[in-house]
């Protein structure tokens, strides 16, 4: 065998093995299971489900998103929250976002709030979401309620549209024995403890594109290299951060060692 077949051969193997790889990178779903505990939560609360999805970035998961659909039905969610870039403002397919919010409203209830790819010309966008069913939450506090017994969940803009301090004066104070945060950004985590929020949910990181196993993700927007901030759960003194992967791509088009994300909480009340 010659060395030029030699190396086409190798050449072939090498994607024969890598594009499988590459491919399920980018489109094999995956759920992460966090049990949140806290003394602050309701015993009506206990259990309850909540899935978060993010960054979708007009990517399509089944020509009507009918692969997310089923895994999030099977999890039996009583509130989905969207963190943010539903669309991509290089990409020409806001039907993909508005296909899975058609979806996820025909399972449980859901809250929505900006990321950074929705501020140019996000009126147009909101009407659309309303007119589905979704809950587009605008630097607003509303209840969630079970068995008569309220808690607090406040949706803020992505800092594109509100800077963040603003967005929590026009939501207004805390009232509620426990409050969720839905925002975009994790890097704003101290602001968010600072305001008193029990539990947070954000998107934006992508996982940090590339994750080094061990190490984590290898560079987030708003965090740079080696971001502290790119997935699951963090604490701050009595606040938790929920970070979620997110399930499309933008600027960057692989993801490695880091497949799309759907996030699923359950609330424990420690009482």
């Amino acid at each position: 065998m010659n060395r030029k077949r030699k190396k086409r051969m190798l050449l072939f193997a090498f994607l024969l093995l890598t594009i499988p790889f590459f491919y399920s990178q980018n489109n094999w779903l995956t759920l992460t299971n966090i049990e949140v505990k806290s003394p602050q939560l309701p015993a009506e609360f206990d259990g309850f489900r909540i899935i978060q999805l993010s960054d979708l970035h007009s990517k399509r998961f089944g020509q009507e998103q009918q692969k997310i659909a089923k895994k999030v039905k099977e999890q039996r969610p009583d509130v989905i929250f969207y963190t943010g870039d539903l669309i991509d403002r290089r990409k020409n397919d806001e039907e993909a976002g508005y296909r899975l919010m058609e979806e996820m409203v025909a399972i449980a209830p859901v809250y929505f709030v900006t990321g950074n790819h929705e501020w140019q010309v996000f009126k147009e966008k909101e009407t659309k979401l309303r007119e589905i069913g979704v809950k587009v939450l605008r630097n607003e506090q509303v209840s969630l309620e079970q068995d008569g017994v309220e808690i607090g969940l406040i949706g803020i803009d992505d800092p594109l549209m509100t800077e963040t301090g603003e967005a929590f004066e026009q939501a207004g104070s805390v009232t509620a024995p426990y409050t969720i945060l839905l925002s975009h950004r994790p890097e704003y985590f101290v602001q968010y403890a600072n305001a008193g929020m029990d539990l947070v949910f954000t998107g934006h990181a992508h996982g940090g594109q590339i994750r080094i196993p061990f190490v984590g993700g290898l560079f987030a927007p708003g965090q740079g290299f080696f971001p502290e901030s790119t997935s699951g759960a963090h604490a701050m003194d009595s606040t938790t951060m929920i970070v979620n992967r997110g399930l499309g791509n933008s600027m960057a088009p692989q993801r490695i060692f880091n497949r799309p994300e759907i996030m699923v909480v359950e609330l424990k009340s420690s009482k």
